[in-house]
């Protein structure tokens, strides 16, 4: 009998876990919603526009030695995500940076396990791999120059940098 208890609930928690997963829904297409997002906002969409919704969204955040995608900037991906996928042409480089704390060494890898991170959420999106660079500079690139958290959190981050 709590054999049979065992396997019910370790098949639970392997759904629950698969269920955890599947954070990015895709239509059959693999394109998120289909629709160009300059559609959808009325906007401009275009990278080099400074009043571009993708040129003034340019960064995910993230927190303290994390390199998961907070729920917040799900938008921001999928909007840079919609872009590329309706313009197949266009290349981005993912970007990713750290905080000044940790070894130069640890920072590098923490920003390129963030880029990865963003980049593998854009292909998630249906955008074509080969449009997506995912790079680190780790801590060399700071936004902010202090030693506060506000500074710390404001580095912590992976930028949209779209090449011509």
């Amino acid at each position: 009998m709590s054999s049979r208890i065992i396997r019910t609930l370790t098949i639970a928690a392997a759904v629950g876990a698969l269920a955890a997963c599947s954070s990015v829904p895709l239509d059959e297409n693999g394109a998120g919603s289909g629709m160009d997002s300059s559609v959808s906002t009325g906007q401009v969409m275009d990278p080099f526009n400074p009043q571009s919704p993708l040129a003034q969204q340019r960064s995910v955040y993230f927190e303290f030695d994390s390199y998961t995608v907070p729920d917040q900037y799900r938008g921001v991906v999928e909007m840079h995500s919609g872009y590329l996928t309706s313009h197949p042409g266009q290349n981005v480089r993912v970007e990713g940076n750290t905080d000044a704390r940790g070894s130069t060494e640890y920072n590098l890898a923490l920003g390129q396990r963030r880029s990865d991170a963003v980049a593998r959420m854009m292909t998630l999106l249906g955008v074509n791999a080969n449009q997506v660079e995912a790079i680190s500079f780790g801590k060399e690139r700071p936004k902010a120059l202090g030693n506060t958290e506000a500074d710390y959190a404001e580095n912590r981050r992976a930028d949209f940098n779209y090449l011509r």
